[in-house]
């Protein structure tokens, strides 16, 4: 997807990548840490992150958005009122009320968990995995096992910015489109 768009109602190309804040040696020596909150305080900005996102919805025909958290809240809400479908959330756990389904996944520093509950992709919808960052794939991949253990259909993950250098595209089901607005290499 293109970094430079245009907003029709505007008509002013907007820099998607010039509102990410490069923040050096956090959260520790030597890491390069893409901050995307200027990108969500930029309300044109957002307005197109949301807009593209929403193309790719049109071409993948999600019926429920899935946000990881807790990034992935803010712009899988967004998204979700966007195009008029509903919000599932996938949670750390012990957040979510009542019986939950989970998974357990291995990072580069340990392990984690996730959780959505049992009930929230019954009947097989469509689902569209979104989050602000891809980076070393390990969360959207668990992400992925769980929406399919819980019955979902997955049909692709949207990204605002990946983190192409560090593999994570790799990790994820290779037979799901990967969209990402932001691609760093």
């Amino acid at each position: 997807m293109a970094l430079s768009t245009t907003v029709p109602e505007l008509g002013e190309p907007i820099d998607l990548r010039g509102l990410v804040r490069d923040v050096p040696d956090f959260p520790k020596p030597g890491i390069l840490f893409r901050d995307l909150t200027p990108l969500m305080r930029d309300p044109r900005g957002w307005k197109e992150v949301v807009r593209l996102l929403a193309g790719v919805c049109a071409q993948l025909r999600p019926d429920l958005i899935v946000g990881i958290e807790s990034r992935g809240f803010i712009v899988g809400t967004a998204l979700a009122t966007a195009v008029e479908i509903g919000f599932v959330p996938v949670r750390k756990p012990g957040k979510l009320p009542g019986q939950v389904r989970a998974v357990d996944y291995s990072l580069e520093y340990g392990h984690d968990r996730l959780e959505i509950q049992h009930d929230a992709l019954a009947g097989g919808p469509r689902v569209l995995i979104v989050d602000d960052l891809l980076a070393t794939g390990g969360t959207a991949a668990a992400c992925a096992q769980l929406v399919t253990e819980a019955g979902g259909d997955l049909c692709g993950f949207g990204f605002v910015a990946e983190l192409a250098d560090l593999g994570g595209r790799s990790r994820l089901p290779g037979d799901h489109p990967v969209e990402s607005l932001i691609v760093y290499a």
